[in-house]
Parts: structure tokens; C-alpha cells; sequence
């Protein structure tokens, strides 16, 4: 790949992506030292991810390295899609306005609720007896 890059960042859940977009690739995408479909092999993932540069019309005109860790596989194709958006804006600031109608720079806050002293789980209480 080539050496010059532009780079984003994408949080999820307890997912952390770190992208980097080449311009003038192929629109392919490596994942963790593994290509793009065999690491998010289920179906609709990989399109997800490439939403942003669909939204944009330039699916194939970037080769897409991410290095993902952390949370499961839907909170790290939500974290490459932010980053992918991010990174995008490193490119150009005019996208904002067409990335943020996408619904694709908003990062999602919702993380695992804490176990609270005396419940099973987050609110799951023990199932009361009455003798």
C-alpha cells in the first residue's frame, strides 16, 4: 500500500478501530492482517462498513486497513464504519454535511449496563419466594 494515508478513529460499544484509508486503491479491505470478508463474514457487514464511501460514490477508490479490537463482531463493524467516516473527513471537510445526513459520524453511546450488589444482573432481581 501506499505511504500516504489518512486516519480515523471509531468507538463502539467496548470496540476501538483504528482506520486507515489509501487513496487511489481498489476498495479493498484488510482487517486485522485478514481480508474484509473473511473477518466480518457475516452477511450485510462489509457493506455496512463501506456505507460511508457509497454515500460519497467513491466505494472503490480507497483501500480500507483497519486494526480492530475489543467488543464483538457487531460492535466492531459499527466501529470501522465510524472510523471509515472519520477518516473521510480527514479528506474533505465538505462531506460533512452528506456524511452527517447519513446518519455516519454520530457515535453511538449505549455500552453494557454495570451489575448491580444483590441483582443477578444489571436489573434481573432473584425470583421471590414466598416461603
Amino acid at each position: 500500500m501506499s505511504a500516504q494515508y489518512y486516519e480515523g478513529i471509531g468507538r463502539r460499544k467496548a470496540a476501538s478501530a483504528r482506520v486507515r484509508l489509501f487513496p487511489g486503491g481498489t476498495g479493498n479491505v484488510v482487517v486485522n492482517e485478514k481480508d474484509g470478508e473473511d473477518y466480518f463474514d457475516r452477511y450485510g457487514d462489509l457493506e455496512m462498513i463501506m456505507e460511508p464511501l457509497r454515500s460519497i460514490g467513491q466505494e472503490k477508490s480507497y483501500n480500507i486497513s483497519v486494526h480492530v479490537n475489543g467488543g464483538g463482531i457487531s460492535g466492531q463493524r459499527d466501529a470501522v464504519r465510524l472510523g471509515v467516516a472519520r477518516a473521510l473527513l480527514k479528506i474533505d471537510p465538505d462531506l460533512r454535511p452528506t456524511l452527517k445526513d447519513g446518519d455516519f459520524l454520530t457515535r453511538d453511546p449505549r455500552v453494557k449496563e454495570r451489575k448491580k450488589p444483590g441483582l443477578k444482573r444489571a436489573r434481573k432481581a432473584p425470583t421471590y419466594t414466598k416461603r
